[in-house]
């Protein structure tokens, strides 16, 4: 080989970089299901990626939530339950509201005006890629993460902001795998307008008991989803 010609290989943590958004995405997305384990030979393989930046890479995952390690066992995606579900939320509850709050108290009308472009170039994107059956559509998904975000953008502390991502990012991963129930029979874009609105005429209990109605509404769907929460089939057997 002509090392004067050939191709540089990726830096150590330019190629963990790499390969942690690709794991993050097919964690978040269900390709990789959960309590699956992941196992080092496989994921070296189907991420063309070497030991050290792989294991890097995971161990990111793990402390963002999303992966967990077994004591002698290596790592696994992390599994789900209603419990964790219930408790995500409730934390999301907490500490957005918090971060709604201090973002209304330094309202700006720069800050205002990027909320009402957020939510005006969501409100024109379908939901669903398909009239006649429900087919999630990624630049909603897109769009959504970055209304939700704006809202609380004004807060003042990107440690608050980045913490209220690593919620929904784990949450996202509960709504991914109930997407097809949780979201036809929803009415989101008038919940968005209406949170929306009540930030923008001051009312700060309003716009705070409607964003916890919002994540609420989402979590209690998903709580009663018998495909992902199987054990819901003998409760309702039992009763």
């Amino acid at each position: 080989m002509d090392l004067t010609t050939a191709s540089p290989l990726p830096a150590p943590s330019t190629q963990a970089s790499h390969v942690y958004d690709r794991l993050r995405e097919d964690l978040l997305s269900g390709r990789l299901a959960p309590s699956r384990k992941l196992q080092m030979r496989f994921l070296m393989e189907a991420y063309q990626t070497g030991q050290t930046p792989l294991r890097e890479a995971l161990n990111r995952l793990t402390a963002d939530g999303l992966v967990e390690v077994r004591e002698q066992r290596g790592f696994y995606v992390k599994d789900v339950s209603r419990s964790e579900l219930a408790e995500l939320t409730k934390t999301r509850c907490w500490v957005e509201a918090l971060a709604l709050r201090e973002s209304m108290a330094a309202s700006t009308p720069g800050w205002e005006e990027q909320l009402v472009l957020a939510h005006h170039r969501l409100s024109r994107v379908p939901r669903s890629l398909s009239a006649t059956e429900f087919e999630d559509n990624p630049e909603w998904e897109k769009l959504h993460r970055i209304y939700h975000r704006t809202l609380i953008g004004q807060c003042g502390s990107q440690s608050l902001i980045a913490f209220c991502g690593q919620l929904a990012d784990q949450l996202y991963r509960y709504r991914r795998l109930s997407i097809g129930k949780a979201f036809p029979s929803r009415h989101v874009g008038d919940e968005h307008a209406a949170i929306m609105d009540a930030v923008l005429s001051g009312d700060c209990d309003l716009a705070v008991k409607l964003l916890t109605a919002h994540y609420q509404r989402t979590a209690d769907v998903i709580l009663q989803d018998e495909a992902i929460f199987p054990e819901l089939r003998g409760e309702a057997a039992r009763s």
